[in-house]
């Protein structure tokens, strides 16, 4: 693509023009009721012509917006939500909500959703681990009758924490490696900074938030309730192997890529590349899908012919996920537009140069462009790349750069809105209309932006001191 040209505007026309734009997808979306897809893609293109960038220039900016947005997402949900499907259709979601509940009682199973989020969040992405738990929320929150609410908020908070805080995620990782910390401090940092940070903003604000929808009801966007008997179901074991396989994988390529870094194992090492292959997220989840259509399908049906059945159930689970992906899509078109106007880059050269104490110029700068561009990997990983020459110059521990780090990561997770393409994916995978959205997924993303940066700074106030 030849460099974009974008006529000089004044910062502040610039914040203006960003603020507009923004409230007017919201009265499309919410007043008016046009269609989120729509809506994004008008606000775009207007948003790109008032900012300055070319005419020639502002159809090819939305579509690199959108195609690599929807290159990221369309892969991990699609082979997401038919591993996920087959979960709920073979009975695999009731024989894993029994066990949750028989294991920690109805009042605990917020909790236990929360906690197996955090586990299950740890490699995976935030938008592919998350459809893969829905069946799984679904069965319980179907189960115990209660608000929908009740139980995938405090999933939400767990993934929300894990993907903004800890590595391999990219976002932490990236800042990491541009300050030449070391990913093991930084990941124990991390750990300990997200247990709390989830315990408080995750999983107690989630409760909070959930009374004030009491009656939300379980969607059925990837198919109606299964109702498998009991000796139809798989085994447990079956189950958890199924899902604990693309973790697996993932690690294996996050082991491999660590020690090909360090020097221990060459690049053109057999392992290694074949971990390149199969360790990537979305290779991950074809394979855990497979592993699922044979596991969970096709043997327990002892050679009974499942393949049209198969083949109609992969088409069910497929088909509502296309409206999100294109929704995603047009949320990351219209993030590209906002970061090829430079608004984050000229809010957050400003915050830098004001002089605040490190920690806090590293949450401002990466909740700067967080809100600007609206992706959480590209906040923290501007803002890591900003502030690494004054952390550099600093004689910092490796546990105060990690604070630093995390606190980047805490900025970047926090003040989500329109054009944040998660913001879409995730509200529309729970039935969530665009304000229902804004008052829980943006208010506990939020939430758990301030709580990791306030711990953060505690952590990095001891550190400094030793």
């Amino acid at each position: 693509m030849d460099p974009i040209v974008i006529a000089e505007r004044p910062t502040l026309l610039l914040i203006t023009i960003a603020v507009v734009a923004i409230a007017a997808l919201l009265l499309l979306i919410i007043k008016a009721k046009m269609h989120a897809f729509f809506a994004l893609t008008i606000v775009s293109v207007a948003t790109a012509l008032a900012a300055g960038i070319g005419v020639g220039d502002t159809v090819n900016v939305i579509i690199e917006g959108f195609s690599k947005t929807v290159g990221t997402v369309a892969l991990l949900v699609g082979f997401g939500a038919v591993l996920g499907r087959l979960v709920e259709v073979s009975g695999g979601a009731q024989v894993l909500a029994d066990k949750m509940l028989d294991t920690f009682g109805e009042k605990k199973a917020p909790l236990a959703l929360g906690v197996a989020s955090m586990f299950y969040a740890f490699p995976i992405f935030l938008d592919a681990g998350f459809i893969v738990m829905l069946p799984i929320i679904y069965t319980v929150a179907r189960r115990l009758r209660g608000s929908f609410m009740l139980y995938v908020l405090p999933s939400i908070g767990a993934f929300l924490t894990m993907h903004a805080l800890t590595p391999p995620h990219p976002g932490p990782t990236a800042a990491a490696t541009v300050m030449g910390a070391d990913i093991g401090v930084v990941t124990i940092v991390a750990i300990l900074i997200a247990i709390p940070t989830f315990y408080l903003a995750g999983y107690r604000l989630s409760l909070i938030i959930a009374k004030r929808y009491p009656d939300m009801p379980v969607p059925t966007l990837l198919g109606e309730p299964a109702d498998v008997p009991a000796a139809q179901r798989p085994a447990f074991g079956t189950v958890i192997v199924t899902l604990l396989l693309p973790l697996v994988l993932i690690c294996f390529n996050t082991v491999m890529s660590t020690l090909e870094a360090g020097g221990t194992v060459d690049a053109d090492n057999g392992i290694y590349q074949l971990s390149r292959l199969v360790g990537t997220t979305s290779m991950a989840l074809l394979i855990s899908a497979l592993a699922a259509m044979l596991l969970l399908y096709i043997l327990p049906r002892k050679g009974e012919k499942a393949g049209a059945a198969l083949s109609s159930l992969v088409d069910d689970a497929l088909a509502p996920v296309c409206s999100i992906i294109l929704i995603t899509g047009a949320g990351g078109a219209f993030g590209r537009v906002l970061t090829e106007t430079g608004i984050g880059d000229t809010v957050a050269g400003g915050l830098d140069a004001v002089g605040l104490p490190v920690i806090v110029a590293a949450f401002l700068v990466a909740a700067a462009f967080r809100i600007a561009q609206g992706s959480a990997t590209v906040a923290a990983t501007t803002a890591g790349s900003i502030m690494a020459p004054a952390v550099m110059a600093m004689d910092l521990n490796p546990v105060a750069i990690a604070a630093i780090i995390v606190a980047i990561g805490a900025g970047s997770i926090g003040f989500s809105h329109v054009n944040d393409s998660g913001f879409w994916l995730i509200g529309r995978f729970c039935g969530f209309d665009t304000t229902t959205t804004l008052k829980t997924w943006s208010v506990v993303g939020t939430a758990i932006a301030l709580v990791a940066f306030a711990v953060s700074s505690i952590v990095y106030v001891v550190a400094s001191q030793i």
